[in-house]
């Protein structure tokens, strides 16, 4: 399985960019291997808050503490018999086990305030790539980048140059994909459930 996307070195990657880079990655895998498309879905994780906790996250100081993200996204491969998770900021294996990645980067939300439960948009990757489009304006504030962008033209459609905040957003009114809680998210792709 682990075969259709690059090793995360040759993977284009640009910081806090993570919805690009995962547009990327389904860019590869329509390019090179389109009879896998439709194993493939985008995970927009947010809240209305924009404060979720995702543990194991290259921008941690350690490990074991969260970074809070106002939004971050993934690609997940699901197959019959198990799924894969593609995080460009993980500290896991890339590919991760959905599992595994599900306990040590999502963990439980028993304990957690309000402010900081996920929700998680789900997107197939044949419809993220035909509707996406950010003209990264979310990074420009006062004439200035707040990080650097990627160096290959903005995302976007005949139709759009800019619908990111569609994504972001949680309410299940919008027509992107399908939102899940947390539990069905995990029960929708993890192996034990299958």
């Amino acid at each position: 399985m682990s075969n259709i996307i690059p090793k995360r070195e040759k993977c284009v990657y640009t910081s806090c960019y993570c919805e690009e880079n995962i547009w990327k990655l389904c860019e590869h895998v329509k390019h090179t291997h389109p009879e896998e498309i439709d194993c493939f879905y985008i995970v927009f994780i947010s809240n209305k808050n924009k404060t979720i906790p995702i543990w194991m996250q290259r921008a941690a100081d350690n490990p074991n503490d969260a970074v809070v993200w106002d939004y971050h996204v993934i690609l997940v491969q699901k197959s019959t018999s198990s799924s894969f998770v593609y995080d460009l900021d993980t500290l896991l294996s890339f590919p991760c086990p959905f599992d595994e990645y599900a306990e040590k980067a999502l963990g439980q939300e028993n304990r957690f305030q309000k402010k900081y439960i996920r929700y998680f948009r789900v997107i197939p990757a044949k419809i993220f790539l035909e509707t996406f489009a950010s003209d990264r304006s979310h990074m420009f504030s006062d004439g200035e980048w707040k990080m650097p962008p990627p160096d290959y033209p903005c995302i976007k459609t005949e139709e759009c140059t800019n619908n990111l905040d569609d994504f972001i957003s949680m309410d299940p009114r919008i027509k992107h994909g399908e939102v899940f809680v947390l539990k069905d998210f995990v029960h929708h792709f993890s192996s034990f459930h299958s």
